[in-house]
């Protein structure tokens, strides 16, 4: 697999991080069955795309940017869905984490 192809993988497993983690909350606890499905697939979803690229990919700096980016994602979508807090200090970590991606993806394998 090209490197460019993994790293379209794993930025996808990173949005499919976020799906996840806001279908998780939408299930209130796994007792609603449709957001607990939609759960589980994109559990499924993200770990084969992540998997996948890891064939490719270092798994430290990988990792690293799947975590970032299902951790910032779900920081701005959190606050846009279900109105959570965004202070200047939380949009500062998100900010942080971003540049961490970055230099994580231009870093050389």
């Amino acid at each position: 697999m090209k490197a460019s192809t993994a790293w379209m993988m794993l930025i996808a497993a990173g949005l499919i991080d976020v799906a996840w983690a806001l279908s998780m909350k939408l299930s209130q606890g796994y007792t609603r069955p449709w957001w607990t499905a939609a759960s589980v697939v994109a559990l499924i979803a993200f770990v084969w795309l992540l998997g996948r690229a890891l064939t490719a990919l270092p798994v430290g700096s990988a990792y690293a940017v799947w975590t970032g980016i299902g951790a910032a994602g779900t920081v701005l979508i959190g606050s846009m869905l279900f109105g959570e807090s965004i202070t200047p200090l939380k949009l500062g970590g998100v900010g942080l984490i971003v540049a961490g991606i970055l230099v994580l993806r231009g870093a050389p394998a």
